[in-house]
């Protein structure tokens, strides 16, 4: 009895992994339910399904020690430049404008057309994975209003590549960039990309 309901649970896990959009969590439920099944076809002895879970899980193993190897590279995903009414930032922003606002309630994409703001895109191959919007408010500082990454890669730290690698800001004469009252899940982003705290707001020397 208690062999079976290992069984099912490899099963719904591979199946439940299936609905996850977030890369990372996919491959490592996917992972576990794979290998609990190859296991569990093994020890009652069915072994097509054996042999089939047991590919899964080092498939699963190579593409996770290959997203954990890249997650940092510079040579994967790129910093764009665009200007704040280009018609691709556009897009993007109006495809993904309820996630954008669940986790940027502030962001207003109409403020995108006063002059005063700077935008990126990070791209990894031929897919947008994030974007951020600074605001130039002059004397050599620069107000991040949206940092925003899409839910496949939210795992990762793809602006990073923005903040720490791209020298985007000195570029533009900045030498500080601001965060204004981010939330809980930002902080711990902020702190590992070079921001401090300073009252309300998160700052970070150019």
């Amino acid at each position: 009895m208690w062999l079976e309901v290992v069984g099912w649970i490899g099963s719904i896990l591979v199946v439940w992994s299936l609905t996850l959009g977030r890369v990372l969590r996919f491959r490592w439920m996917n992972l576990t339910g794979s290998l609990i099944a190859a296991i569990y076809n093994g020890i009652i002895g069915i072994w097509p399904f054996m042999f089939m879970n047991a590919v899964i899980v080092l498939i699963n193993i190579y593409w996770l020690w290959r997203l954990y190897k890249e997650r940092h590279d510079a040579g994967v995903y790129e910093v764009v430049p665009v200007r704040a009414n280009d018609g691709y930032l556009k897009r993007v922003l109006s495809v993904h404008a309820a996630d954008i606002k669940a986790t940027y309630p502030a962001f207003d994409p109409a403020n995108l057309a006063k002059g005063d703001r700077h935008a990126w895109l990070v791209v990894r191959g031929d897919e947008t994975v994030g974007v951020t919007v600074v605001r130039d408010d002059g004397g050599a500082q620069g107000t991040v209003e949206l940092d925003w990454v899409s839910p496949r890669f939210r795992d990762f730290t793809p602006g990073e590549f923005v903040h720490r690698r791209s020298g985007v800001f000195q570029e533009l004469g900045m030498k500080t960039v601001v965060v204004e009252r981010p939330g809980k899940h930002q902080r711990e982003y902020l702190t590992r990309i070079g921001f401090a705290p300073d009252g309300d707001r998160w700052v970070r020397t150019v």
